[in-house]
C-alpha cells in the first residue's frame, strides 16, 4: 500500500493515475474540505480524511501503508493557505509517525533552491521540511525540481490566463532574465515512480529539472506565442510584483496565480541538464513541445464535444 499526500494537487493526481495503471494500491490522504476532492475520475483509490497534524489521525492512516509519497503543500493555496502548519509542521509528524511505522521509503517533492536560510518563503519552507525528514530516522528520498508545467498547471495556465486579460503590457519581475527549466509533470512523476523502485536512492537528495533553459522574458514569449496574444513585457521591481499579486489575490476570488508565486521565479532555480538521463536514463520532454493544452479553441470546437459526448458519436 502507497500513502500519496497532496493526491488532489496537479501533480498529486498525475502520479495518483500512474501508480494505479501499475497496479499499485494507493491511500490517498485529505483533508476535511466542504468542497468535493478533485482526485483522478476512475481511479480506485482509498480515502483517508485527516489533518497531518493530528498525530493520532496520521498513525491510523498509515496502517497497512509501506511507502509514501509526500506532495502536499499550502504554497498553492497563497494568503489562505499556512506554510507552517501544513509544510513545516505537517511534514516533522508525518516523517515521525512514518519513522515509528516501520515506513520503508518516504519519498518528498520539494524544490531546487530549498534552503532554511533562503529569503523566499517557499524555499526556506521546503529547506525546513527536508531537515525535519532527514533527522526523523525515516528511510527518504528528496526529488528538487525545477518549475514543472502541464495541462491545469498553476504556472503556464495562470500565466496565459494574466497575458490575455492583461491591458495591452505585462509587468514583469526585474527585467526578465530570472533562468527557468520547465520540467513537464510526466516526466517529474517518472521519476518518482523509478525513485522508489530504486534502492541505490535511500537516504539521497536529487536535483531534476528540463532539458533547456529559458529566461522568464522567453517562456513568455512562448506562451504569447502558443495563445496567440501579444502584451509588452514590462520590467517591474520583485516588491512591486509581489504587491500586486497579493493585492489582485485579495480583491479578485477567482485569482489563479499564488501570492508564492515570485518564490520561483525571482532567481535562478536550475540544475545540470543531464540529471535526468544521467540519473533516471529519461530524456525530458521540450517546453514548446508540449503545450498544446493552451491553444485556444474556436468557439464551436466546445460545442461539437458536448454534442458527441451527449450522443456518444464517433469522432472524425
Amino acid at each position: 500500500m502507497i500513502l500519496v499526500t497532496g493526491a488532489t494537487g496537479f501533480i498529486g493526481r498525475v502520479l495518483v493515475r500512474h501508480l494505479s495503471e501499475t497496479g499499485q494500491q494507493v491511500r490517498v490522504l485529505l483533508r476535511s474540505s466542504p468542497r468535493s476532492p478533485r482526485l483522478p475520475r476512475g481511479v480506485p483509490v482509498e480515502v483517508a480524511v485527516i489533518s497531518l497534524n493530528d498525530e493520532r489521525a496520521v498513525r491510523a492512516a498509515l496502517r497497512g501503508v509501506d511507502e509514501i509519497y509526500h506532495l502536499a503543500s499550502a504554497a498553492t493555496e497563497g494568503r489562505r493557505g499556512s506554510l507552517f502548519k501544513t509544510d513545516i509542521e505537517g511534514t516533522r509528524m508525518l516523517a515521525q509517525v512514518a519513522a515509528s511505522a516501520d515506513i520503508k521509503r518516504l519519498i518528498f517533492l520539494s524544490h531546487i533552491g530549498a534552503d532554511r536560510a533562503s529569503a523566499f518563503p517557499v524555499q526556506k519552507t521546503k529547506g525546513i521540511a527536508e531537515e525535519h525528514i532527514r533527522k526523523s530516522g525515516v528511510p527518504y528520498t528528496i526529488i528538487r525540481s525545477s518549475i514543472v508545467f502541464g495541462p491545469e498547471d498553476r504556472f503556464t495556465n495562470s500565466l496565459s490566463q494574466l497575458l490575455r486579460v492583461a491591458p495591452g503590457f505585462f509587468p514583469i519581475p526585474s527585467d526578465g532574465r530570472t533562468m527557468l527549466q520547465p520540467l513537464w509533470v510526466e516526466d517529474l512523476v517518472t521519476c518518482l515512480i523509478w525513485s522508489l523502485q530504486n534502492p541505490e536512492m535511500v537516504n539521497q537528495t536529487y536535483e531534476v529539472g528540463g532539458g533547456e533553459y529559458f529566461t522568464l522574458r522567453q517562456a513568455l514569449e512562448i506562451l504569447m506565442n502558443i495563445t496567440h496574444t501579444r502584451r509588452l513585457l514590462v520590467p517591474l521591481p520583485a516588491p512591486y510584483v509581489r504587491a500586486l499579486l497579493v493585492t489582485l489575490d485579495s480583491f479578485i476570488p477567482s485569482f489563479n496565480v499564488s501570492t508564492y508565486w515570485l518564490d520561483y521565479v525571482a532567481v535562478n532555480r536550475t540544475c545540470p541538464v543531464d540529471n535526468m538521463p544521467r540519473i533516471f536514463g529519461l530524456m525530458p520532454a521540450r517546453f514548446g513541445y508540449r503545450l498544446d493544452y493552451l491553444a485556444r479553441k474556436p468557439w464551436y470546437a466546445n460545442v461539437s464535444e458536448k454534442i458527441q459526448k451527449t450522443f456518444r458519436l464517433p469522432r472524425s
